[in-house]
């Protein structure tokens, strides 16, 4: 365990926050939030601002308290952000401003009667808003991921959502394990593909994370990360895990090499196992999505026609290297100098390509990721091609983002789907 510094249920709400920011939320985390909102307004007055997304930017539009509980009792939400305010300087967390209205005689002014009769409409409406949207998720492990926050424990939250996962034999998947898509001794990767015949399906394609150093695509006995290919082919994909060659006896850019190399493999071999090798999507975790990151950014690695992949997904990576400190696996990958940090980066690239990308972060991420995808997201939305798809996972660590994934809890999902879907 080292610190680097959730969600649940089907049914989560997406909704814009900020610059092209995506905060999901399910009807579990929406009701904590207004059991919040409704003690701090019991505390603090009828005058309320609430700031919806954590980490989000800016302010939001003025509401009374009354329109405030309309919304409520409706199923909106608490505030609305400006696309104004949106643009001024981020706030690291998540605000409830109260503004104190004075008397002549400068007292404040506050009814008690209207703060008691406000937090029991509030309270009540939550209740019932409860009950009629029960989350399909174990109530005790709801409440992980905020418990071990942004310690990225590896072991701990396998545990909690391990249980939740599908074992082996699967039902109506084939799986091929430990296919040679390059020379090197750890340039393997799995394919998962349905038994039954079906059409030119698409390929996600899998990097892991591992701080650069470890990793692997799957382990006997556990259910990382075949979980992640298995939500692929059940949702029309041909699901695709690879590992890499590792720092440090082989550092940057060994990562991005081999996912060339991925990448040319399955485009030229999964037309024969039901894929469409013209519709390849990435998707890394951590130092995988740091990999992809460097690939989609640094076009001399392409080993396909315009890097061979119709789209890339990025939860929690490392995209601007000057703009954190590094530790000893960083510096193991990308050099202990520097002054080679820049060249290195990914943000540029980024930042230029036409390929379609998607950001994600968790709640309690590291703060390091947190700062990432601030930083990625504000040079994307003042860059040539616009705002990315940014998304926060409400209540979701650092693991359980991707372990969390082929459970209940689709709010990871439900964006990708989307972003699949249209492209953006």
């Amino acid at each position: 365990m080292h610190s680097l510094g959730g969600t649940d249920g089907p049914g989560a709400r997406p909704y814009p926050n900020g610059r092209g920011r995506v905060c999901a939320r399910a009807p579990s985390a929406i009701f904590v939030t207004r059991i919040t909102a409704a003690i701090r307004l019991f505390a603090y007055g009828p005058k309320t601002r609430l700031q919806r997304c954590r980490f989000g930017a800016g302010q939001l539009k003025k509401r009374s308290a009354g329109a405030a509980l309309i919304s409520f009792a409706r199923g909106g939400p608490t505030g609305v952000q400006s696309p104004k305010a949106s643009r001024r300087a981020q706030r690291p967390h998540e605000e409830l401003v109260s503004k104190h209205h004075k008397t002549k005689k400068g007292q404040i002014r506050r009814s008690l009667l209207s703060k008691t009769v406000a937090a029991v409409f509030v309270l009540t409406g939550a209740v019932v808003a409860a009950a009629a949207q029960p989350s399909a998720m174990p109530a005790d492990l709801i409440w992980k991921p905020i418990e071990i926050r942004n310690v990225v424990d590896f072991p701990k939250t396998a545990d909690d959502y391990a249980t939740l996962q599908e074992k082996e034999p699967y039902q109506g998947i084939k799986v091929e394990r430990d296919i040679k898509y390059g020379p090197a001794e750890r340039n393997l990767l799995d394919v998962f593909t349905p038994k039954t015949d079906s059409s030119a399906q698409p390929v996600l394609i899998f990097i892991h994370g591992g701080a650069f150093i470890a990793g692997d695509t799957h382990s006997a006995g556990s259910p990382f990360y075949d979980n992640i290919a298995l939500w692929a082919v059940r949702h029309g994909f041909i699901g695709v895990t690879m590992t890499y060659r590792l720092a440090p006896q082989y550092p940057w850019p060994a990562g991005a090499e081999d996912i060339a190399l991925a990448v040319k493999w399955v485009s030229g071999n999964v037309g024969s196992r039901g894929g469409d090798g013209s519709r390849l999507y990435l998707l890394g975790h951590s130092a995988g999505a740091t990999h992809v990151a460097s690939y989609v950014s640094h076009p001399e690695f392409y080993r396909v026609r315009d890097g061979g992949i119709k789209a890339a997904i990025m939860l929690s990576g490392l995209y601007d290297l000057t703009a954190s400190a590094f530790r000893a696996p960083e510096k193991a990958y990308f050099g202990d100098d520097p002054a080679r940090y820049a060249e290195r980066s990914s943000i540029k690239g980024l930042v230029a390509t036409k390929i379609p990308l998607m950001i994600v972060t968790a709640e309690f991420d590291a703060p390091v990721f947190l700062r990432q995808f601030d930083l990625l997201k504000a040079a994307a939305c003042e860059g040539p091609n616009g705002c990315i798809r940014s998304v926060v996972l409400a209540r979701h660590n650092h693991m359980s983002e991707v372990y969390s994934i082929n459970t209940a809890d689709t709010l990871l999902t439900d964006q990708i789907l989307d972003f699949v879907k249209t492209n953006r």
